[in-house]
């Protein structure tokens, strides 16, 4: 019986990282690089492709489907994005501005966005950041809408432009931090500390401070940002630039 050779295919990481600094190097200042690595690399091997992508600057890998994703947690971390029915399910109005809306037929809903509904969770509610680990939206799944806890830290390091090297998580005392820590594409050195404030009195944000000060945190950091006020030395409240960076015209 007549039988085919085995075919051998070799993988050259040097010419994958090579590429993918090329096609860089051809592209705007700012421009995230992302590889797909659906069906292991289309046989490449997912894993050493998406090490050699990362590690020539690619900003992000892609696969087929998030179920492809949670298959392979050592290479994609999944993030669902926001449908257009979940914005719609947390836009709310405060009082006055809802009657306001009904007694005036030209009331433009466009005004109504941008103001009346500033405290909208779908819109990045800052007053509520005293509590990050908590914020909630309402999530349409499977026929039914639920409150959901979503992740703020994640979506802020993406926004920022960070490439994050280290998530670490601190504990003083019952009180956790999460701590992102990482480079922008210009090569600044960010820190960007998460932590619950809700109610701190000047006392606790010198505890606060003398915390960061003692975990060496902000140690060798160009840039520190951190949710609310803080003693921190150089720290910018992360707040203002957040909700900036979400709703910044997109650039074609």
């Amino acid at each position: 019986m007549d039988r085919s050779p085995r075919s051998l295919v070799s993988i050259d990481l040097g010419a994958v990282r090579h590429n993918v600094a090329f096609m860089r190097s051809r592209t705007a200042a700012g421009t995230r690089f992302m590889a797909a690595v659906k069906a292991d690399a289309y046989g490449h091997g997912a894993v050493p492709v998406a090490r050699a992508v990362l590690d020539a600057g690619g900003y992000g890998l892609a696969v087929a489907t998030a179920e492809e994703a949670e298959r392979s947690p050592r290479i994609v971390k999944v993030i669902r994005l926001e449908s257009y029915e979940d914005a719609l399910n947390n836009i709310t109005f405060d009082e006055p501005s809802g009657q306001q809306a009904m007694q005036f037929e030209d009331y433009l809903l466009s005004y109504m966005l941008q103001w009346e509904t500033r405290k909208s969770e779908t819109l990045l509610n800052v007053e509520k950041l005293a509590k990050p680990f908590s914020y909630r939206l309402h999530i349409h799944r499977d026929g039914e809408t639920r409150a959901q806890t979503v992740d703020l830290p994640e979506p802020f390091a993406y926004l920022l432009g960070l490439y994050v090297q280290k998530r670490q998580v601190f504990n003083d005392n019952g009180r956790h931090y999460l701590v992102y820590r990482g480079a922008t594409r210009e090569g600044r050195k960010v820190a960007v500390i998460w932590r619950e404030n809700e109610g701190w009195t000047a006392n606790e944000y010198k505890r606060d401070k003398e915390f960061v000060a003692a975990q060496k945190i902000t140690e060798g950091i160009d840039d520190v940002y951190v949710n609310g006020d803080s003693y921190i030395p150089g720290a910018r409240v992360l707040e203002k630039l957040f909700k900036e960076r979400m709703f910044a015209p997109v650039e074609a």
